[in-house]
């Protein structure tokens, strides 16, 4: 009885996991959305965000989604080959070209634990990126932007570094810069925010994905163009697909300690996000 219950248990698991793969899958999503991925080291797109990178690139979606990188992660002298590596995993996780992978090398935005980025100098690239008519649109007109939604960390960064924390506060200082003089207008760029949990929680892997759910049924939603909150749960194909990103792409940041996390973290297999209010 005990060889049958333990050789169930794996079947019942992978059970959940197909099952729960495909319920997130009839979740809505964003759909046609110009969408830019905000992340500030090469690696963070395929740690935290694999699992809404596949979904939102499928095909059939029509999404146009790019990644925007604040720094090429220089802290040891590797900048150059991450950038590298940014690119071909950026590819493997769906981004449609190379030319949709942007890094960012500026001297006010250091790979470092210990500096929080200026929101105002992030505000102000998103500004020349993203809205660079803002300053010649009138008060009587509509904002406008070349992106639809901007999908990056939440306040908490998701491992509180300060350079993903940093992240949250530029996206919302560059939308309030974007609206100022535009009072009554709709704000033409949505903000979606990966959500931090428990360390318990981050190191449940698939486990975490029924709390995940039950999270999500529960929480106010919103339909439309732009739903909340989002669910993807990546298949056992897609899991692989992330891992691969790291262990083939990211070559120079594979240490110990990074096999553990592509091996347990939920992230690589499940992300919920929500739509942030703006104003």
């Amino acid at each position: 009885m005990n060889w049958l219950t333990w050789a169930i248990v794996p079947v019942l698991i992978f059970g959940l996991w197909i099952y729960t793969a495909q319920l997130s899958n009839s979740f809505p999503a964003l759909q046609g959305k110009r969408l830019v991925l905000l992340i500030a080291h090469p690696d963070d797109e395929a740690m935290f965000f694999a699992p809404t990178l596949l979904a939102l690139t499928r095909p059939e979606l029509g999404n146009h989604v790019k990644i925007l990188c604040l720094s090429s992660g220089n802290a040891d002298g590797l900048g150059p080959i991450r950038k590298k590596e940014l690119v071909k995993s950026g590819l493997q996780l769906g981004i449609r070209s190379a030319d949709d992978i942007m890094v960012v090398e500026d001297n006010n935005f250091p790979d470092s634990m210990t500096v929080t980025w200026n929101p105002r100098l992030i505000s102000n690239f998103l500004t020349s990126a993203f809205a660079p008519k803002m300053g010649s649109i009138s008060s009587k007109e509509a904002p406008q932007a070349t992106v639809d939604a901007i999908i990056t960390f939440d306040p908490d960064g998701i491992s509180a570094h300060p350079n993903h924390k940093s992240l949250h506060a530029g996206a919302h200082a560059f939308l309030k810069a974007l609206m100022h003089r535009h009072s009554g207008w709709e704000c033409p760029i949505k903000l979606y925010t990966l959500t931090t949990t428990s360390v318990l929680r981050k190191y449940l892997s698939l486990l975490d994905a029924p709390a995940t759910l039950i999270g999500v049924v529960v929480k106010r939603k919103e339909l439309g163009s732009y739903p909340t909150p989002l669910m993807f749960v990546s298949s056992p194909v897609g899991y692989r697909t992330a891992q691969k990103a790291m262990t083939t792409a990211h070559k120079s940041q594979m240490r110990w300690f990074r096999w553990g996390w592509i091996s347990f973290s939920r992230y690589m297999i499940v992300n919920d996000l929500k739509k942030e209010r703006t104003l």
